[in-house]
């Protein structure tokens, strides 16, 4: 997996602490694996095979085997690809219950953990979408 953007992480842009994680994703992600984009850019929900609800309830990816992954099981994913091992996957196969309520629970709160400006509000061309596509 040396080829740049070999998946896509689609996240919720208008989240302060959405945007803080995938600042810090886009830290360790050194070779570029991964293209990040917010779900309220014009056609991005789509381009992963999700619809808008998906992506506003949780994390979306698809990686290069081409399987679309939500929340717990998503950000699992996204590490094992950046950081090019199966690892995290296979820690998220055995323990995936305790994940995706953890997940969920986070993902319910995210308002009240510490964020940053979110991305839409610093980017805002590229969030010109909101609605159903």
């Amino acid at each position: 997996m040396d080829s740049p953007a070999t998946g896509r992480l689609v996240f919720d842009g208008q989240c302060g602490f959405c945007t803080r994680c995938v600042g810090w994703l886009r830290t360790i992600d050194r070779l570029g694996r991964i293209d990040v984009q917010p779900f309220q850019a014009p056609g991005v929900p789509a381009s992963v095979g999700a619809t808008v609800e998906q992506c506003q309830d949780a994390v979306q990816w698809r990686g290069p085997d081409g399987v679309r992954r939500s929340g717990a099981e998503a950000v699992n994913a996204v590490l094992s690809t950046v950081i090019g091992t199966d690892a995290p996957s296979a820690l998220y196969r055995a323990t995936s219950g305790v994940q995706d309520r953890a997940y969920r629970w986070v993902a319910e709160h995210r308002g009240r953990f510490p964020g940053m400006t979110p991305h839409c509000q610093t980017h805002p061309a590229e969030c010109a979408s909101t609605g159903p596509e």
